[in-house]
């Protein structure tokens, strides 16, 4: 089993992505794919009056302030616009995907973090009306359920609080803890976002610290070519390996099959996907 999170900045080759999934499916995997919008949502919201509004946290993190009706336009752009289109190109090539986001079914189930601690102009704040949390727990059972008859499931990084109420979350972290839920062989997380290789380490404590034990990981050291860095565990996991691949809008037609690198010490793949395909970036 493969869990692919495609990442929602702006220059992200959706298509390919959903073409690689397809191919993927036609061979026996069984693949859940969890996806973003965050370009898209920001776009929609200036259109609506309602501009972003990015904060930094008290550890110098930046993130989007969700409030209520930020939380609704992210709905309804993910949930909504990007999951159906994800869902009919798949349908287009044969797959019989279904589109959920983490509230359906109480797929995915958390916290609600209701106040942000920032830092603003020096000084440090409570920023109350928050509307994002952290996962706890997966509904694998349904998950499960659909991928036995036959589905593939596409999801939008939603949650729902154990007060039933509808959440933004981080979609690598829902993509790590779909994984580690389901016992997913492999984890590919895609994301076209720039920046020095300390960024992507933090991305890499985020994600490992939803899956249990430790896990090898390839990170991309030359982001134009997007080599392979050394695995930053080595001890005995439960995923063979997660790949944080760098989509460059100048590559828009590189497949996350062949960019992932044939020569990672670490890389691993089920089913004798390895031996199927040249994994060479191109």
């Amino acid at each position: 089993m493969i869990i692919v999170k495609v990442g929602g900045g702006e220059g992200v080759d959706t298509e390919s992505v959903v073409k690689d999934v397809a191919e993927l499916v036609k061979q026996g995997e069984q693949v859940v794919l969890v996806h973003g919008g965050s370009h898209e949502t920001n776009v929609i919201s200036e259109k609506l009056g309602h501009p972003p509004h990015f904060v930094t946290s008290i550890s110098g993190h930046s993130s989007r302030y969700t409030d209520r009706e930020t939380l609704e336009i992210f709905m309804m752009v993910t949930a909504g616009k990007i999951n159906k289109l994800i869902v009919e190109q798949l349908q287009q090539l044969g797959v019989n995907a279904v589109g959920l986001s983490g509230i359906d079914g109480r797929l995915l189930e958390g916290k609600r973090k209701s106040f942000l601690r920032i830092k603003e102009g020096g000084k440090r704040k409570i920023l109350r009306g928050e509307y994002s949390g952290v996962i706890e727990t997966v509904n694998g059972d349904l998950l499960t359920t659909l991928l036995d008859a036959g589905y593939t499931p596409v999801i939008a990084p939603q949650a729902i609080s154990y007060e039933s109420e509808a959440l933004n979350v981080d979609g690598d972290r829902a993509a790590a803890a779909i994984a580690a839920e389901l016992n997913a062989e492999t984890l590919v997380i895609l994301t076209n976002v720039p920046g020095p290789p300390a960024l992507f380490r933090f991305a890499v404590h985020t994600v490992k610290s939803v899956l249990p034990g430790s896990f090898p990981v390839c990170l991309p050291t030359d982001q134009t070519r997007r080599s392979a860095a050394p695995p930053i565990s080595s001890d005995d996991h439960m995923l063979p390996a997660v790949f944080f691949l760098w989509q460059r809008p100048p590559l828009p037609h590189a497949s996350f099959r062949s960019a992932v690198p044939l020569s990672a010490p670490t890389a691993s793949f089920p089913g004798g996907y390895r031996q199927k395909h040249s994994m060479v970036s191109r």
